[in-house]
């Protein structure tokens, strides 16, 4: 991936702020890109745009392919007429609605948005029906998506193998007579995606105009209960009765005992093969259609694989199995025309066949600088240790603490340790960790934007291993500190070269 010395922010589009509920892809982005092309960033860097789990989280999708209809901004449908003018604007009679996004009302303002869209459809000149239904037959994933999507909603949001059989097992003939009898609800799904693809584009046309990157993410594996296993079962450790035999994981090690159980299914690398890795590739290209680069997370799994029996509690009794990694992308280098923009996430315990995997693509990889700073001189996050240009620098991800609190948790040995290394250490804030990214050889220094506004961990996105306040912080527009601390981290990156 070839990319100038630069400087990025991490913010997902929920967290952007003045918009009902949560942020979108309406003026709310729009505001951001500017001010971040005003304050001389040139990467926003987000996670996967899509649909989320019950929880929030983007990486456990209903669907690999589609965008999470939250981002749809109402304005703009009605200013471009695909909503009546008389329509009530759906949003938060809650005051604190800029503080948290309330998925329950995120998803509501969906359902409302929806049957508002097919009301209004009719109406539409001959012309944008056409451009819909030529968008429509040209998404391969659209159909399934939207007849899973329905399907769930009436079953009372089961997972797919608690359906009735003949919809859980795809019988041709029921499903022929269900699409036929629900033409209408597939419509509004279909509108939805129509709708947010038209206005990312328009995100993406913006961004381009203004010399700013989108760097996006999407997570290894895939739910079960999405719309990609449901119609592709034979491609997944899915057995004939929907059981899973195996399902995903990392092995014991230092931090847990008993190792992480992530619990989705694993590929069936025989049957992808079979196809050149079709579904994969196509995968990666929808993603790529929609950011100009991407991070690839878990990408040791492209390698090896932890492999844990479908009964299993914990992932203790795990076993590694080799992947396609170099086939696979092998494959997408051709696709992309000999150039892979993609990232790969190697935090963890990476081997040396993941490194060269890696090195072999020339893909650029992750460096944390709140995992530096252990003692250890040999530790390959300290700043001193990144030696090349190919990495990606961070003060920490949307799964770390926010800078300041992981300072306030750090124990006061480990703290005189290394207080030569900050400038104030009596007054720690977030930015003496920006500035030793910043200063950094790598070609890509990203900083949450909490950290721009030295926030503690109440501002934090997700901790994992936990449920509670995940994925739902956002920016508030009464934190008068946002445009301030754009221009200071440009102003810093610009005295970085970056």
């Amino acid at each position: 991936m070839k990319l100038e010395r630069t400087s990025g922010i991490l913010l997902h589009p929920t967290s952007l702020p003045e918009s009902p509920i949560c942020g979108g892809f309406g003026n709310s982005a729009r505001v951001w890109l500017n001010e971040l092309a005003s304050s001389g960033v040139g990467v926003w860097q987000f996670l996967p745009l899509a649909p989320t789990d019950s929880f929030g989280s983007p990486y456990s999708s209903p669907s690999s392919f589609a965008f999470n209809p939250w981002f749809l901004d109402q304005n703009d449908l009605l200013k471009e007429g695909f909503l009546n003018n008389n329509i009530e604007k759906y949003s938060s009679k809650n005051d604190s609605f800029d503080k948290r996004v309330d998925f329950q009302l995120a998803n509501a303002k969906v359902k409302f948005l929806r049957s508002s869209l097919v009301d209004c459809w009719d109406n539409q000149n001959r012309t944008i029906q056409e451009e819909f239904e030529k968008w429509c037959s040209s998404q391969f994933w659209l159909d399934d998506h939207s007849i899973f999507m329905e399907l769930k909603i009436q079953n009372n949001d089961l997972p797919w193998w608690e359906w009735p059989d003949k919809y859980a097992l795809r019988d041709k003939k029921e499903l022929a007579i269900w699409k036929k009898d629900n033409q209408k609800e597939l419509l509004g799904h279909n509108l939805l995606q129509w709708h947010l693809d038209r206005q990312w584009k328009l995100i993406r046309r913006l961004a381009k105009n203004l010399g700013i990157l989108l760097f996006g993410d999407v997570p290894f594996y895939v739910s079960k209960d999405s719309a990609d296993v449901w119609s592709n079962r034979s491609l997944f450790s899915i057995l004939t009765n929907s059981a899973t035999y195996l399902q995903s994981g990392v092995p014991p090690d230092y931090f847990s005992e008993t190792g992480q159980l992530w619990g989705t299914p694993v590929y069936r690398w025989s049957r992808h093969k079979a196809s050149k890795y079709r579904w994969w590739r196509k995968r990666i290209s929808r993603h790529l259609e929609q950011v100009d680069f991407l991070r690839l997370d878990h990408f040791r799994a492209l390698e090896a694989f932890w492999a844990v029996p479908g009964k299993d509690k914990t992932a203790e009794n795990g076993f590694w199995l080799p992947s396609p990694g170099k086939e696979i992308l092998g494959l997408i280098k051709k696709d992309c025309s000999g150039l892979l923009p993609l990232v790969a996430e190697d935090l963890g315990l990476i081997t040396s066949k993941v490194e060269k995997l890696r090195d072999d693509y020339e893909l650029a990889g992750m460096k944390i600088l709140q995992f530096a700073f252990d003692g250890n001189l040999d530790n390959p996050y300290l700043p001193e240790n990144i030696k090349d240009e190919n990495w990606i620098v961070y003060t920490g991800t949307h799964d770390n603490a926010t800078s300041l609190g992981w300072w306030r948790e750090m124990d006061q040995d480990r703290k005189e340790q290394i207080r030569q290394r900050f400038g104030d250490y009596e007054n720690f804030s977030s930015w003496e960790l920006i500035r030793i990214g910043m200063e950094t050889k790598a070609k890509l220094f990203v900083a949450p934007m909490q950290d721009l506004l030295n926030l503690d961990d109440s501002s934090r996105l997700n901790k994992p291993g936990t449920i509670e306040n995940n994925w739902s912080w956002r920016l508030s527009r009464n934190d008068l500190n946002i445009k301030e601390s754009l221009r200071r981290y440009g102003d810093l990156a610009k005295a970085n070269k970056r």
